[in-house]
């Protein structure tokens, strides 16, 4: 899940995949299903180096991929568990059926509209984010079930991948909190059997699989690579209400 600006009903089947870019920082998709009974924000916290400018992000439409995260769970088989003063207003992106934004760092988000901001009493308890930028997308009413969201955002460390997964919802901050959620990579070490992670294959004959086996490659916009496999974790139940940073090399 997320930070989101208001209170939201529900949320589930939150869906995320991370590879590295080819400039150094990162691709993700960010996917899920909920209820709101009124316009909100999903605020995703990201690692960008200090001072990253307004177009910082790169916003990547795949609204003619809805399948997308439908595409990457075939794959695999059979699921097991694991405040300056105002200035220039934020540029509004159209992505899909989504509006996005960057805010380079917090004091930032007063360049938004007042209904997509957090108070100030829940950001004193998220200090870890003093320091990051933030992907804004506006969300509508509803029970929806949306297109992935997707960005290329620059990192400032080379060595991990992001997951953004902290809870925020109702405007407070659990020490932990309830995941429903399939994580997706691709990393530049040599993918391996875990604990956590399994690796995209096929059920007879057991092998391997690369993405181009089940990927609609050229609708992903480079976000895949299309040789490499694919692992997957899950996270289904109570955790620490935190991100996930796994490594990308070895």
């Amino acid at each position: 899940m997320c930070i989101f600006s208001s209170n939201i009903r529900s949320v589930s089947a939150t869906r995320i995949f991370a590879r590295r870019s080819e400039n150094g920082g990162q691709f993700l998709a960010y996917s899920m299903t909920y209820t709101a009974d009124r316009e909100l924000a999903m605020i995703l916290p990201l690692p960008v180096p200090a001072s990253s400018p307004d177009d910082a992000i790169r916003f990547i439409d795949l609204s003619d991929y809805s399948d997308f995260f439908d595409d990457l769970y075939c794959g695999f088989p059979p699921m097991r568990s694991i405040a300056p003063t105002q200035g220039n207003l934020l540029k509004v992106y159209e992505v899909g059926s989504f509006e996005a934004s960057f805010v380079p760092s917090r004091n930032h988000f007063i360049r938004l509209d007042s209904r997509f901001r957090l108070p100030d009493n829940v950001w004193d308890r998220l200090p870890q984010y003093n320091d990051y930028g933030f992907a804004v997308f506006k969300l509508k009413a509803g029970e929806k079930n949306v297109h992935p969201m997707a960005f290329e955002f620059p990192r400032r460390d080379r060595a991990t991948l992001f997951f953004p997964t902290l809870h925020v919802h109702r405007k407070e901050v659990e020490p932990t909190a309830e995941f429903n959620h399939i994580l997706y990579k691709q990393s530049q070490h040599k993918p391996k059997l875990s604990a956590d992670w399994e690796i995209s294959s096929s059920s007879y004959p057991s092998r391997v699989l690369a993405a181009k086996e089940f990927v609609d490659i050229p609708k992903t916009q480079g976000i895949i690579e299309p040789e490499m496999p694919i692992e997957k974790g899950v996270l289904d139940g109570v955790y620490v209400n935190q991100d996930v940073v796994v490594r990308d090399v070895n």
